[in-house]
């Protein structure tokens, strides 16, 4: 808190004089960006859009993120050249966009953003009923583009070339503030594009902020909204949420402004487990250190996180009613993701992920040497193995035993054989007890040779005399 009001007090003290007739302009020794930390990809984009005449910046959750020091994820551009005039300054582009047009501008893994000012909203614009847009294809200037953009922390303008920040809505100052604030009516901004309910939870979690009185207001009257949004962008957005850092501060603030509904209907069925909720929060709690320490994060594994206490429950219930414990665990896990689908269409390789790292849990408690060896050599072995570590921690399985299975999936190959010769020495903890070897059934002789032998004597001479 003490830090926080120190930096407030700073950034009032060193901000740029405000202007009333035009955007503020701050300087580096006032954002104080480092160049070093922006994608050398997004300049270089900047630089050649620049020198063909154009005007380009970085642009939004970019800037927001290197001045509030975080290290951004992707980097956007906006620019004054039209889509058909951006294409041919660079090697691999292509136009993509139905809503609004825009181009992708690809650097080997990295993909730049690149997008026209937007224009102000126009009566002519195609939105549906509850007034969502539809099409967006209308430029305009960058005071235009300002306008037009969700809330003030993100209506921000990096120029690299010149590292100054251009702020038309006072957003440098609500960063330093900690305040998520709408640009416009809330109201109707949520009306045109629902997710913005969603992007301002994420944010206020993020930030450490808190939502601007107004802004807040209208969220939970249009929540059922999201329900008009594609499946896909909710999805996009969940992940989002769920990788922000503050993942479970994100979760609560959806059940308390009854956005979970829509995007994940059945964290309310997992909140009445038992440990339901706790096991969320660990699997959260280790999905943010992730974050913080640069770490990935698979969307496979975290929709596998939030739905295991309600799979575990039917799993468990299956198996009281008399099936093999593999059948129960499909027939929970078919149940489960129909019910989670149904509202959200988490996509097909997501879903072959949660069920791989699923299946494993049942394999790690009994496997033979060979067993072993083929899990360790499947795709999802790893995460798996990391699950298992999990449920350890929520005390569904044994420690020792999931200790040995991350030795084991953290070695190398030479470990690995020494470890299954120690388990083929059955040493007690050592490792998962060894599969149940079949007794074979001792054939009976044939006839023939049960003749033979009773003429034989039924034991050998004594050596009496």
């Amino acid at each position: 808190m003490v830090k926080k009001t120190i930096k407030n007090f700073v950034g009032r003290l060193f901000s740029a004089p405000r202007s009333q007739s035009g955007p503020q302009h701050y300087p580096r020794d006032v954002h104080q960006i480092d160049r070093r930390r922006v994608s050398r990809h997004a300049i270089k984009v900047c630089e050649v859009l620049a020198q063909h005449g154009y005007d380009a910046y970085i642009v939004g959750g970019a800037v927001r993120d290197l001045i509030a020091g975080f290290i951004p994820k992707d980097f956007d551009v906006a620019t004054n050249a039209t889509p058909e005039q951006i294409r041919p300054l660079f090697r691999r582009a292509r136009i993509i966009g139905k809503r609004f047009r825009l181009v992708h501008v690809v650097f080997g893994r990295e993909i730049i953003e690149t997008s026209t000012f937007r224009g102000s909203a126009h009566k002519n614009q195609v939105t549906d009923e509850h007034g969502r847009i539809l099409r967006d294809n209308l430029f305009g200037s960058q005071k235009d583009d300002a306008a037009r953009r969700d809330f003030t922390l993100n209506a921000l303008y990096y120029d690299p070339l010149n590292e100054v920040v251009i702020d038309y809505h006072n957003g440098v100052d609500d960063l330093q503030q900690g305040i998520v604030r709408m640009i416009g009516d809330p109201d109707t901004r949520y009306r045109e594009d629902p997710v913005r309910m969603m992007r301002a939870l994420r944010f206020a979690a993020k930030l450490d902020a808190t939502i601007e009185p107004a802004t807040l207001a209208p969220i939970s009257e249009l929540a059922p909204l999201l329900g008009n949004v594609p499946g896909s962008r909710l999805v996009d957005e969940l992940i989002k949420l769920l990788t922000c850092g503050n993942a479970m501060a994100c979760i609560i603030s959806l059940r308390d402004a009854n956005l979970h509904h829509p995007v994940l209907p059945l964290l309310d069925p997992t909140w009445k487990l038992e440990n339901g909720a706790a096991f969320v929060q660990l699997a959260l709690d280790r999905t943010d250190h992730r974050v913080r320490t640069g770490r990935p994060n698979s969307p496979g594994f975290l929709f596998a996180a939030l739905l295991w206490p309600l799979v575990r429950e039917r799993w468990q219930h299956y198996q009281q009613e008399g099936q093999h414990l593999i059948q129960a665990l499909n027939d929970a896990s078919d149940e489960v993701i129909l019910q989670q689908t149904r509202a959200l269409p988490i996509q097909r390789r997501f879903q072959s992920d949660m069920r791989d790292i699923w299946f494993m849990q049942p394999r790690f408690e009994k496997s033979s040497p060979k067993a072993i060896r083929r899990m360790w050599s499947q795709p999802r072995f790893k995460a798996a193995v990391d699950f298992m570590q999990l449920r350890a921690e929520a005390k569904e399985v044994d420690s020792v035993l999931a200790q040995w299975w991350m030795d084991l999936a953290n070695a190398n190959d030479t470990k690995r054989e020494d470890m299954l010769d120690a388990l083929r020495g059955n040493k007690a903890g050592s490792g998962p007890a060894p599969a149940k070897r079949r007794s074979r059934r001792r054939r009976r002789p044939s006839k023939k040779h049960r003749q033979t032998d009773s003429h034989q004597p039924d034991s050998a001479p004594s050596g009496d005399t």
